[in-house]
């Protein structure tokens, strides 16, 4: 038998007009303490960001996630925030803002795999769609 690992994670979303708090889930940032594991995937839908502002400009957005996944990973160009450690790169990431890329609150769960973890979240909360 395999292994449980505990995880926390958090759903990464894009609030194009901060001032009417709609949202868009785009990506999940996945963390786990003891397998030293720090993740983040996402997806960007044009249509679905377009359609709750015309305005928005997405290449920024995207920087914006790219840079989240830099620090997750800690490149040599992620900056300060990247050279924390793991925990440490994990509630910056996760803490509360007023910006147009935000994330959830911070959810924990177990799981066998983290990676598939990672993907399952993802496909649920970013990639199908809300009836």
């Amino acid at each position: 038998m395999q292994e449980k690992h505990l995880f926390e994670y958090a759903v990464i979303r894009v609030v194009p007009m901060v001032e009417r708090e709609e949202f868009i889930n785009v990506g999940i940032i996945l963390y786990s303490k003891q397998d030293k594991f720090l993740q983040c995937m996402y997806s960007l839908n044009e249509e679905r960001l377009r359609s709750l502002s015309d305005t928005i400009d997405i290449h920024e957005i995207d920087q914006h996630l790219q840079a989240f996944e830099r620090i997750c990973k800690s490149t040599n160009d992620s900056g300060p925030i990247g050279q924390l450690d793991i925990a440490s790169r994990f509630r910056w990431l996760t803490a509360t803002r007023s910006t147009v890329v935000q994330t959830s609150k911070v959810h924990s769960g177990f799981c066998e795999n983290l990676q598939e973890a990672l993907k399952k979240l993802h496909t649920q909360l970013v990639l199908k769609p809300v009836n």
